[in-house]
């Protein structure tokens, strides 16, 4: 019995480190779309401190995709960031019913 006992609480705690290194991957994601969050909002602070520098009717026929593309990259964003939340929270829940199920693992995590 001790060594099926020893078995099943190491399968639960290889369990919940994949789950964690999943996790892990989710962050990475995340950390992604706030990286590309930020990308347009760069580009549009050098585009305003640089307005002086040119008349916005004549580049208009720049300035339309560079906004469009702006627009695909905030949503890119938005869905990366927005999809690694909701994994994380899928993680969390998937450990919590680790938790419930073996009491080995309730001393390891909070």
């Amino acid at each position: 019995m001790t060594d099926e006992t020893n078995h099943l609480d190491s399968i639960a705690i290889n369990e919940v480190q994949l789950i964690l290194a999943e996790k892990r991957t989710s962050l990475a994601m995340m950390r992604t779309g706030i990286a590309v969050l930020v990308l347009p909002l760069s580009v549009m602070s050098v585009l305003i401190a640089t307005s002086k520098y040119y008349n916005v009717l004549h580049v208009l026929h720049l300035l339309v995709p560079l906004g469009v593309l702006n627009l695909a990259l905030v949503a890119l964003g938005s869905y990366l960031v927005i999809r690694s939340i909701i994994r994380m929270q899928h993680y969390d829940y998937l450990i919590n019913q680790i938790k419930l199920k073996h009491s080995i693992i309730k001393d390891f995590i909070e």
